[in-house]
C-alpha cells in the first residue's frame, strides 16, 4: 500500500498537465481551476499520509528505508538502473513543502490568472513544474534527480517566458535556461565520475561504498566540485546567479513557486543529500561556505538599492540560499534544511503579498510609484509584514530560530564568520523594511487611475495569504531549541539521514553554552532592532524617496543600483564574443565555405550535365560507333592490366 501511494504521488501533477495541455482550448475555466490545484492538493494528502508512516518509523528508531522500484529501466554493461524513489525523512519533509506551498500558489493563481488567456495553458506548465520537481526529490538515484532538475529547468524556461509575446520577457526566459546549462554539465560530469568511482549511481550504493574512502580523497572531492556546480547554477549562486532576478519577468505566481518550494532549493536539498560525500570533502565543503557567505553578502548589498518590487524579492532569495549554503558548507544540514522550509513558508508569503500589491496597482511594480497603501490593502499590508518580520530574523517567527541555528553554527567555527553574517542579516532587516515602508507607509504617489484600482484581493487569493503567514509565524516550532523551552524535533527527525556524515565532521571549537547563546541572540537581535529604526527614520519619518540625483552623487549607490555591473560585465566578456564568433562562423563558415561548397556541387553537377546530354544525339549509328570505341578501349585496358 505504501509503495503505491509513493508512485501515485507524482502521477497526479503529471496527469493535471496532459489533461489541461492536451485539451486547453476546449476545458472550461472552472474545470481547469479544478484540475490544475486539485491534482496537487491530492499529492499533498498522500505527502502528508506517507509522512506520518516515516515518522512513526522515525520515532520506533527506524533508520533504513525501503526503495519503492516504479520499472526497471535500463541494464547494460556494468550500469543496472531502474526509476525508483527513496522516501526517507529528508524527502518526506521536501515533499511537504513542495506539495503544500505549491498548492497554495496554484489556489492564488486562481485568481491572478483570472483575466489571463492562457490560464489553462498556465495551469499546465505549472503542474509540470510540481511533477518535474516531485521527480527530483523523490528519485532513488542521481540520474532520477537529474531528470527532475532538467524537468524544473525546462518548466522554469516556460514559465518565466510565459508572456512570449514582450522579447524582453523571452531573453529572460532564454538567460535562465543557458546559465542553468552551465551548471548542468558540471553535474552531469559529477554523475559520469560518480558511476566510474562507484559502479552505480543508486544512493544506497554510493553512499555505503563512499564510507571506505579516506576524508580528502581526490576523486571524491572533484565529484563534490563538479555536483556543487549544479547547485550553484540551480540555486542561483555566484557566478551563476544572474538568471534569477531575470526570471522576475513571469507571473507573480510563478516567481513564488520557483523561489519558495521547488526550483532554486533543489540544490540545497541535492547537496544534503549528497552529505556523506560532501563530508569526505572538507575542502569542498569550505568552497561551499565561502560561496554561500559571499552570495548571502553581495545579494544583500544589491537588494539595498533596488527599486523593483519583485526584484529585491529576488535578490533576497539569492541572500537566503546563500545562508542555507554557508549552513551545509559548515556541517549544519539540518539547520540548512530548516531554513529552506522557513523560508518557503515566508518566501511564498512575500511573492504572492507583493502579487497583491502589483494586482492592485494594476501592474506597477516599482516602490517609488507606491506608498500609502497600507490602508486601501490592509490585508495584503498584515500578511506582507508578517513575511517582513520573518526574514528579518525577529523572535518568535519563524525565520528567527532557522537564521540562528546557522549563524550559532557559524559562530561555533568562527567569529569572523559569524560578523560576516550577521551584517549580511542586517542588511536583509534594513531592505526588507526600505520595501515595506515605501510600499505601505507615507502618500500615496501613483495615478489616479491606479488609486480607483485600490483594494485587497479577493478570498482566493487572500486565503493563501493568511496560511503562509500563519506557517511564517508558526513554522519555527518545528525545531524549536532546548533553549526556547523545545525539544528540536526536526534534529532527531533528520538525524539518520546525517548520521553516516556526522562523525566526519571537523567539529567546531566549542560548543555554545546557554549563556553565550542568549548573548548572541540578545546581540543579534538588537541590532536587527536598529536597522528596523533606521529604515522607519528614512523612508517614514524623513520620507525619503529614492531617486536618480541621489544615486549618481554616491559612487557606492552607482555601483549597488547597476548590481556591480555583473551583468555587463559578463555581456562583455561572454556575450558578445559570443556573438561575434557566431558572425564570424556564418559568415565565413557558413556562407563562404559550406554554402559554396554545397551550391558548387550542385552546379558542377547541372553543367556537367549540360554538358554530357549533347552526347545523347539520339542517331542510332553514333550510338554503335560509341559502342564498339568502348569495346576496344575496354579491350586495351585488359591487355594494359
Amino acid at each position: 500500500m505504501k509503495d503505491l501511494i509513493v508512485t501515485l504521488i507524482p502521477v497526479f501533477p503529471l496527469l493535471g498537465f496532459l489533461i489541461l495541455g492536451l485539451g486547453f482550448n476546449r476545458i472550461p475555466k472552472k474545470l481547469a481551476s479544478l484540475i490544475g490545484p486539485g491534482t496537487v492538493l491530492i499529492s499533498f494528502i498522500l505527502s502528508f499520509i506517507i509522512f506520518v508512516i516515516i515518522a512513526a518509523g522515525s520515532r520506533r528508531g527506524v533508520q533504513t528505508w525501503p526503495v519503492t522500484e516504479v520499472f526497471n529501466w535500463m541494464t547494460f554493461g556494468g550500469l543496472s538502473l531502474s526509476f525508483s524513489f527513496y522516501i526517507d525523512p529528508l524527502s518526506a519533509l521536501m515533499l511537504l513543502v513542495v506539495t503544500g506551498v505549491g498548492f497554495l500558489i496554484h489556489v492564488y493563481s486562481i485568481g491572478y490568472m483570472e483575466h489571463d488567456q492562457g490560464y489553462n495553458r498556465f495551469f499546465a506548465y505549472m503542474n509540470l513544474f510540481v511533477f518535474f520537481m516531485l521527480i527530483l526529490v523523490m528519485g532513488a538515484n542521481y540520474l532520477i534527480m537529474f531528470i527532475g532538475w532538467e524537468g524544473v529547468g525546462l518548466c522554469s524556461y516556460l514559465l518565466i517566458g510565459f508572456w512570449f509575446r514582450n522579447q524582453e520577457f523571452n531573453n529572460a526566459a532564454k538567460k535562465a535556461f543557458i546559465m542553468n546549462r552551465i551548471g548542468d554539465l558540471g553535474f552531469l560530469l559529477g554523475m559520469f565520475l560518480l558511476f566510474t568511482t562507484f559502479g552505480s549511481l543508486n544512493y544506497i550504493d554510493v553512499f555505503h561504498n563512499a564510507k571506505g574512502f579516506l576524508p580528502g580523497t581526490g576523486v571524491v572531492t572533484a565529484i563534490t566540485l563538479l555536483l556543487f556546480a549544479g547547485a550553484v547554477g540551480k540555486s542561483a549562486q555566484i557566478p551563476l546567479y544572474t538568471w534569477l532576478p531575470d526570471a522576475m519577468a513571469g507571473p507573480t505566481p510563478v516567481s513564488a513557486l520557483i523561489h519558495a518550494a521547488t526550483m532554486v532549493t533543489a540544490g540545497v536539498y541535492m547537496v544534503a543529500r549528497s552529505n556523506i560525500l560532501y563530508a569526505l570533502a572538507p575542502a569542498t565543503m569550505t568552497v561551499v561556505a565561502v560561496t554561500g557567505l559571499v552570495t548571502a553578502l553581495f545579494a544583500a548589498a544589491i537588494a539595498i538599492y533596488q527599486n523593483d518590487i519583485k526584484k529585491i524579492l529576488a535578490y533576497s532569495t539569492i541572500s537566503q540560499l546563500g545562508y542555507m549554503f554557508l549552513g551545509l558548507g559548515l556541517g549544519a544540514f539540518t539547520g540548512a534544511m530548516f531554513h529552506l522550509i522557513t523560508h518557503a513558508f515566508f518566501k511564498a508569503l512575500l511573492f504572492l503579498a507583493a502579487g497583491s500589491v502589483i494586482h492592485a496597482m494594476d501592474g506597477e511594480q516599482d516602490i517609488r510609484k507606491m506608498g500609502g497603501l497600507g490602508s486601501a490593502l490592509p490585508k495584503t499590508r498584515w500578511t506582507f509584514l508578517i513575511g517582513t518580520i520573518t526574514i528579518a530574523g525577529m523572535p518568535p517567527f519563524a525565520g528567527f530560530f532557522s537564521k540562528d541555528e546557522i549563524l550559532s553554527s557559524v559562530f561555533t567555527h568562527s567569529m569572523i564568520l559569524w560578523v560576516v553574517a550577521v551584517t549580511g542579516a542586517l542588511m536583509t532587516a534594513f531592505y526588507m523594511f526600505r520595501l515595506y515602508f515605501l510600499t505601505f507607509s507615507g502618500n500615496f504617489r501613483g495615478n489616479i487611475k491606479q488609486l480607483q484600482h485600490l483594494r485587497d484581493a479577493e478570498p482566493v487569493m487572500m486565503i493563501p495569504l493568511i496560511l503562509l503567514a500563519f506557517l511564517s509565524v508558526t513554522g519555527g516550532i518545528i525545531n524549536l531549541p532546548a533553549l526556547a523551552g523545545g525539544s528540536a524535533w526536526l534534529h532527531s527527525f533528520l538525524g539518520p539521514v546525517f548520521a553516516d556524515a556526522t562523525p566526519l565532521l571537523k567539529g567546531p571549537v566549542y560548543f555554545l553554552d546557554a549563556q553565550t547563546d542568549y548573548l548572541l541572540v540578545g546581540v543579534t537581535i538588537v541590532y536587527v532592532a536598529v536597522m528596523i529604526v533606521v529604515a522607519w527614520s528614512r523612508f517614514v519619518k524623513k520620507s525619503l524617496i529614492p531617486d536618480e540625483a541621489t544615486i549618481l552623487r554616491s559612487p557606492v549607490a552607482r555601483i549597488l543600483t547597476n548590481k556591480f555591473y555583473i551583468d555587463e560585465l559578463y555581456d562583455l566578456l561572454f556575450v558578445r564574443p559570443s556573438l561575434w564568433l557566431s558572425k564570424v562562423c556564418h559568415d565565413v563558415m557558413e556562407i563562404r565555405i559550406i554554402d559554396r561548397t554545397v551550391n558548387g556541387a550542385g552546379t558542377l553537377v547541372v553543367k556537367a550535365g549540360n554538358t554530357i546530354r549533347y552526347l545523347q544525339t539520339g542517331h542510332v549509328g553514333f550510338y554503335v560507333f560509341m559502342m564498339v570505341v568502348g569495346i576496344i578501349a575496354i579491350l586495351l585496358f585488359n591487355l594494359v592490366i
